[in-house]
């Protein structure tokens, strides 16, 4: 029997292999787009766990601090 989750969200269980890799369902890559040599950014905390986003969430993050910074140096 397979639980269906609501849109956009999907839950499963990975396996750590002998050199630390897991696999990211297919499901899952196919939900966010990820593709075969994209880069992924990992995020970690003791207290929360660990949250994997593809890397343009972060990079378009970056990008618009450092506007911000760009701007307060001009006053």
């Amino acid at each position: 029997m397979t639980k269906q989750f609501p849109e956009g969200k999907y839950m499963a269980t990975v396996k750590i292999g002998q050199k630390g890799q897991i696999v990211i369902p297919k499901e899952v890559r196919d939900m966010f787009g990820i593709s075969e040599g994209d880069a992924l950014l990992l995020l970690a905390n003791r207290g929360q766990g660990i949250a994997i986003q593809p890397f343009e969430y972060a990079e378009n993050f970056f990008k618009e601090v450092y506007k911000l910074k760009e701007g307060e140096k001009d006053k």
